[in-house]
């Protein structure tokens, strides 16, 4: 008990160091954390949702290479974010980093970019999650049901709301529950690999030139080349989000050494099971639907259950990690609220309102599904973009500024090293990343009409163009990027304790 007060102790330390009054309670341990890191990434779930996309555009070769390829250049990524995150274990994440990492005079419009592309993105991904959960579950159900889009944003709204709900209770509460979600998430997909394995005869497994070879290799686009249909499957592997972890290191035991560590360890379990799945799914013939025609529709829809519950952890992980960014930004004056979402609850020791203004965003993209379909997939598409941009940023500010006066980037215990790996690490994810953006910018299907438009780009650069201009016109007034808070805080005890004078002075005379 005495180490477990000392690491919380000396946690809160690094914290003040960085200059934040301590605003949550330590209540996640590193099962909990490293359980928190898988659940976003979502496995079983994220790949049922987008196993599609890579089958139809480049064929059942492309789902188990392009995976592979995108997970390993993940896992540069994935180790640079971990690695930043030690240094800056704050809730704020890679946005209070990339204001520290930069020099003084771009600090505010470093962080004000970085800051909303990393909401933005983290908003728009709830929401693409939780319509394809609505989905999801709407599928399940008898052919007799009629499933119309008002149903699915119903459902889609309901269940953002259960999830507000969820995520209000303490964080002693939620650790409790997260800690249990990485056993059904990887053991649902095990569970799926072992059915469809055991279930399905040799001879109807495929070939390996059908799950390996240039037999697998089918260019469903319509007109682009080879070359781009493969690359298009990489849209399968590279929606996930990386720095929800790091939204909670406020909430974790030994922040500096647990949320990187899980980071790690998700991205790199994630990558590799992932591909195994993918494997036996082509292998098997097909997406998730074969599994009613192999153990029947009850088994299926029980196996079935497992995804969407891996689907309702996402959600439940990643609102949380919005929550917290929103209560950072708030914090810092980043949003024209006074600080009023940047509160964290005496109740709960939880920030019930940026809680529920995130849950609220959320909701919005889904309801324009109502209107326009076309509308409320281009804001999902947001998604990608905005997060992978918000994340190479402080990347490339940390290589850039890493010798400038005032930039004091202090390693943490994940630390790759000055030298040739972290380097190759940090240089090989930026590029990536820009590659992936210009990827995922190009219509995936020809003829591109105004319903297979890709408007990713059109709308992330327009988020960006629209935030520098509210900064320029007004935000700059209020935003000096990220503050300390220290000050704040003493003032505040320095109010109740001269309250508290005054109160036993009346005591006194009475």
């Amino acid at each position: 008990m005495a180490s477990l007060h000392s690491s919380v102790d000396n946690d809160d330390k690094d914290l003040l160091a960085l200059g934040y009054v301590p605003s949550f309670k330590r209540e996640f341990s590193n099962l909990a954390t490293i359980s928190f890191a898988f659940s976003i990434m979502g496995l079983c779930s994220s790949i049922s949702t987008t196993f599609n996309t890579p089958l139809t555009l480049g064929g059942p070769s492309t789902v188990v290479w392009a995976w592979i390829l995108g997970a390993t250049m993940c896992f540069t990524l994935g180790s640079s974010i971990a690695e930043i995150v030690s240094a800056f274990p704050t809730c704020g994440g890679l946005y209070t980093a990339s204001a520290q990492l930069t020099p003084k005079k771009y600090r505010a419009i470093v962080g004000w970019v970085v800051g909303w592309l990393n909401i933005l993105g983290q908003i728009a991904g709830n929401a693409s999650t939780e319509f394809g959960l609505s989905g999801m579950i709407l599928a399940a159900a008898d052919g007799d049901f009629n499933v119309t889009s008002g149903k699915v944003v119903g459902l889609f709204a309901g269940l953002l709301v259960l999830h507000g709900i969820l995520n209000s209770v303490s964080t002693r509460h939620l650790a409790r529950f997260t800690k249990y979600f990485v056993f059904i998430n990887l053991g649902a997909t095990a569970l799926i690999i072992i059915t469809l394995l055991a279930t399905t005869p040799r001879s109807e497994m495929h070939p390996a030139s059908y799950v390996f070879g240039k037999a697998g290799l089918v260019n469903g686009t319509g007109g682009w080349n080879n070359g781009l249909s493969f690359l298009f499957g990489l849209l399968s592997v590279q929606w996930t989000d990386y720095d929800a972890t790091a939204h909670i290191s406020e909430e974790v035991r030994r922040a500096a050494y647990a949320a990187p560590a899980a980071i790690f360890i998700a991205v790199i379990g994630t990558g590799l099971l992932g591909w195994l799945f993918n494997i036996v799914l082509v292998l098997c013939s097909g997406d998730l639907r074969i599994m009613t025609m192999r153990i029947g529709k009850t088994g299926a829809l029980i196996l079935w259950s497992f995804v969407c519950l891996t689907a309702f952890f996402v959600v439940q992980t990643a609102l949380q990690a919005t929550s917290r960014t929103v209560f950072a930004f708030s914090r810092d004056h980043g949003l024209p609220d006074r600080g009023f979402f940047g509160y964290s609850s005496r109740w709960t020791q939880t920030p019930l309102r940026a809680i529920w203004l995130s849950t609220f965003l959320s909701i919005l993209p889904g309801l324009l599904d109502l209107a326009s379909p076309v509308a409320a997939n281009a804001i999902f598409s947001l998604t990608a973009i905005a997060l992978d941009l918000s994340y190479i940023i402080p990347i490339f500010l940390r290589r850039v500024y890493q010798n400038h006066p005032e930039v004091m980037f202090k390693p943490g215990p994940f630390y790759m090293g000055p030298g040739l790996l972290g380097w190759t690490a940090n240089v090989v994810c930026i590029v990536w990343t820009l590659f992936v953006c210009v990827i995922f910018s190009i219509p995936t299907v020809k003829p591109v009409d105004s319903l297979y438009m890709n408007y990713a780009s059109v709308i992330t650069v327009g988020v960006m163009f629209l935030s520098l201009l509210w900064y320029f016109l007004d935000a700059h007034r209020h935003y000096k990027g990220p503050q300390s808070d220290i000050r704040n805080a003493d003032i505040k005890d320095e109010r109740l304790q001269s309250e508290e004078e005054k109160q036993a002075e009346k005591g006194d005379l009475a």
